[in-house]
C-alpha cells in the first residue's frame, strides 16, 4: 500500500510539472510586446521625475524670490536709520548665583522682585524697561547727556542650571553688566558668563557688588562711589583695596585686564569696574552712567532704529485670561496689533496675527504679575508680552 501511494505522488509531480511548464509556455509574451511595456513604463517614469523636479524647482524659486524680497527690505530699512533716531540699548546682567544681580536691579526699580523668586533665586529670564527720565534721575550727580530713548534690561538667572537661559540673554544684548560678589571674587558661574561674552565678542562692564559688606562701611545712599569711598575710615579703605586688587588678579587669570572706572584710560581694551552696593545704592549712579555713556560712544550705529522687524523669544506662559502669551525682546521695528508673525514651534513653523501687545508699567519686571498696559504698536526696544492664537 505505501509504495502504491509512494508512485502515486511522482506520477502527480511529474503531472504537476508539465502543467506548470505549459503555463508558463502561455504566459510568455513576445518579445516586441516586452520591450514595448519596458519603454512604456521607462517613459512613465521618467515623466514623473521632470514633474516632480519641476515642482522642485518652483518651491526653490518661490523661496528664493522670498529671501530676495526679505533682504531688500532689510538692505532699504538699513539705509534709512540715522544717528537722530535711536532705539534703547539692551542691557544684560550676568553673575553667579546669589552675587545680587536682581536686588541690584530692585534698588533702581524700588521694587522686590528678588523675594518673590523661590528661594529668592531668580528661576527666569526677566526683562524691565527704564525710561530716560528715569534713568536721568538715577543717574543723579554722575551728569550723562541721554540721546537714547532709556535702557531695556533683561535679568538672567545664576544658578548653573540655567546656562541656556544665560546664553539667551547674552546672545541678544547690546552691553552686559556682569556682577561679581567682592567678599567671594570670581565663581564658577562668573567665569562661565566671562567666557560666553568673550565668545561673543559682547562689551560689558562689571559691577564689584556688596562693597557695603566691608567691615566698618558707613553707609551713603544712592551716592557716587568715590564720594562714599572718601568718607570711610582708612582701615575700611585698605580692605576694599586688597579685596579689588585679588579680584583684579584674578580677572587677569581669564586673560583680560580690568581697572576702576575713574582710573579707565581705554574702556575700549580695558574693562571697566564699578564698585556697588545693592541694599544702600553706593556706585549705582556711576554704572548707569558709565553704561549709557559706553552704549552711546561705542555702539552708536548699533542703536540706529531700524523698520526691518528683530525679535527674541525669551519665554512661552499661560496666563488665566488671556490664554498662552509669549514673552518677546523687540530689538528692531515696530509691531502692531493684527500683524501676521511666524515662530518656531516643536511641530515646525506657528504662522499667527498678534491679538494684543501688553507691556509692564516702565520700571516693572515683565515677569511680575500685575496690571499690564495695553499698546496698539510698540517701539523697540522693549519687551513685550504678545497674545496670539495657535502659540
Amino acid at each position: 500500500d505505501v509504495a502504491e501511494v509512494t508512485s502515486g505522488m511522482a506520477k502527480a509531480s511529474v503531472g504537476g510539472g508539465k502543467r506548470h511548464a505549459r503555463d508558463e509556455q502561455k504566459l510568455q509574451l513576445p518579445e516586441h510586446v516586452v520591450r514595448m511595456r519596458q519603454e512604456q513604463a521607462a517613459a512613465a517614469a521618467a515623466r514623473d521625475r521632470s514633474e516632480e523636479e519641476e515642482e522642485e524647482s518652483e518651491v526653490d524659486e518661490a523661496v528664493a524670490q522670498a529671501r530676495r524680497e526679505r533682504l531688500s527690505r532689510a538692505e532699504e530699512a538699513k539705509s534709512r536709520r540715522s544717528a537722530d533716531r535711536l532705539r534703547s540699548p539692551v542691557l544684560c546682567v550676568l553673575g553667579h548665583v546669589d552675587t545680587g544681580k536682581t536686588k541690584l536691579l530692585d534698588h533702581i526699580r524700588l521694587s522686590n522682585v528678588q523675594q518673590g523668586e523661590a528661594g529668592g533665586i531668580t528661576q527666569q529670564i526677566g526683562a524691565t524697561f527704564f525710561p530716560a527720565e528715569n534713568v536721568r534721575r538715577l543717574c543723579g550727580k554722575a551728569k550723562v547727556e541721554l540721546k537714547v530713548p532709556g535702557l531695556l534690561v533683561i535679568d538672567t538667572p545664576g544658578h548653573e542650571s540655567f546656562s541656556n537661559l544665560r546664553s539667551r540673554g547674552a546672545s541678544l544684548c547690546d552691553i552686559c553688566v556682569l556682577v561679581v560678589d567682592l567678599m567671594h571674587g570670581l565663581e564658577p558661574q562668573t567665569v562661565e558668563s566671562l567666557q560666553l561674552l568673550k565668545k561673543r565678542r559682547c562689551p560689558f562692564v562689571v559691577a564689584l557688588n556688596k562693597v557695603d559688606r566691608c567691615y566698618g562701611w558707613k553707609a551713603a545712599k544712592d551716592a557716587p562711589f568715590r564720594e562714599a569711598l572718601a568718607g570711610q575710615e582708612q582701615h575700611t579703605k585698605d580692605e576694599f583695596e586688597w579685596r579689588w586688587e585679588e579680584i583684579k588678579v584674578q580677572i587677569a587669570e581669564q586673560g583680560l585686564n580690568a581697572e576702576l572706572y575713574y582710573k579707565n584710560k581705554d574702556p575700549r581694551k580695558i574693562v571697566s569696574v564699578v564698585p556697588t552696593s545693592a541694599l544702600s545704592g553706593e556706585g549705582v549712579p556711576d554704572l548707569l552712567a558709565l553704561v549709557v555713556a559706553l552704549t552711546q560712544k561705542m555702539l552708536l550705529e548699533r542703536l540706529m532704529l531700524s523698520d526691518a522687524i528683530e525679535a527674541t523669544v525669551l519665554e512661552v506662559k499661560v496666563l488665566e485670561g488671556l490664554g498662552t502669551t509669549v514673552d518677546v525682546v523687540l530689538v528692531h521695528g515696530v509691531l502692531r496689533e493684527g500683524d501676521t508673525i511666524v515662530l518656531c514651534g516643536m511641530g515646525g513653523p506657528i504662522v499667527t496675527s498678534v491679538r494684543s501687545l501688553l507691556t509692564p508699567h516702565p520700571m516693572t519686571e515683565l515677569r511680575v504679575k500685575g496690571e499690564y498696559v495695553h499698546h496698539k504698536e510698540v517701539q523697540a526696544s522693549m519687551g513685550v508680552k504678545i497674545c496670539a492664537q495657535g502659540l
